[in-house]
């Protein structure tokens, strides 16, 4: 019986420590793939969250010129308004690059018409473009008035099918929206790369070194240096149930990002078996079975056992 009860522990030690390296291997690889990658950003995964904490998730997501203060907010002002308001925020970035790049490359005349030239093109560009979205913007506010109306309505967060008819809403217009803001970044990049063909290679590293990073860039970095460090920890069994921890709590926030009760939320199966599995982890002294935690609590263990013996 005595043996049994021994090869049952040694089995639960063994896939325990198992588990512990499989999933701190896959924290470790997604956050170094991240840091890997110069175009991965969470601007999409914020953009699709929905339920009660949407809207937490989406501040701060870049955006061109003032669109949530524009085209995207209700303030009285009429869909034409709104939409030049939103193109002369738009116009105003690009004026400000212009005046960066003038600032620190400190341009010969020739190179300041060029630039000139590709700003008054790329303004012609985006005027024609939002001339031909006209109809479209003036029915995407109007639905945003509708939408407005729906969350007004008594009972729209407590009844269920007034709920899911809110948030496909949301989810619709926050797809067009995104859809005309990538198209109007498609003619901001054209304007950039005409405007640095000008420029030297030191001269746009100085300019790139005086563009602070946006608040999506930062919190993106500290995303993946957390999962590469939460990662690592667990493989190499440092310090095991606070990094374990760790990972049940950016878990939280990817599944609290996509509710399962809320209609149109992607599927978490895979986050919840791994929030399991971590809180298994977190709950047994895993770290100290194959792992760097052993050597840590036999020191502790030695010290706390000789400071006893000296107060003796």
């Amino acid at each position: 019986m005595l043996a049994i009860f021994m090869r049952t522990t040694l089995l639960a030690t063994l896939s325990l420590v198992l588990l512990r390296l499989v999933v701190g291997g896959h924290f470790f690889i997604e956050g170094l793939g991240h840091l890997r990658d110069p175009q991965w950003s969470s601007a999409g995964f914020r953009r699709a969250a929905v339920g009660p904490l949407a809207n937490f998730f989406r501040e701060g997501l870049p955006q061109e010129g003032e669109w949530r203060d524009t085209l995207g907010r209700l303030d009285g002002r009429t869909p034409l308004e709104a939409t030049q308001a939103w193109e002369e925020s738009v116009v105003a970035d690009w004026r400000a690059m212009i005046v960066l790049q003038n600032q620190v490359s400190k341009p010969d005349p020739a190179r300041v018409a060029d630039s000139e030239k590709a700003f008054e093109s790329a303004s012609k560009s985006l005027d024609g473009y939002l001339s031909e979205l006209e109809e479209d913007l003036i029915d995407y506010r109007g639905q945003l008035v509708r939408l407005d109306a729906m969350r007004r309505q008594a009972g729209s967060e407590a009844i269920p099918f007034a709920r899911d008819r809110i948030t496909k809403k949301q989810k619709e217009l926050d797809g067009k929206a995104t859809a005309w803001m990538n198209d109007v970044s498609a003619i901001s990049r054209h304007l950039k790369t005409c405007l640095n063909q000008s420029l030297s290679a030191a001269d746009q590293k100085k300019v790139a070194a005086t563009v602070s990073p946006n608040s999506l860039w930062q919190v993106d970095r500290f995303v993946s240096w957390s999962l590469v460090t939460i990662g690592s920890c667990l493989v190499l069994g440092f310090l095991t149930k606070f990094n374990a921890m760790g990972g049940v709590f950016f878990l939280s926030s990817i599944i609290a990002a996509q509710p399962p009760w809320v209609v149109g939320a992607q599927p978490t199966y895979d986050q919840w078996v791994e929030l399991s599995a971590l809180l298994v982890i977190a709950s047994m002294p895993s770290g100290g079975w194959i792992g760097l935690d052993y050597f840590l609590l036999g020191r502790c263990c030695r010290r706390s056992g000789s400071n006893r013996s000296a107060s003796v």
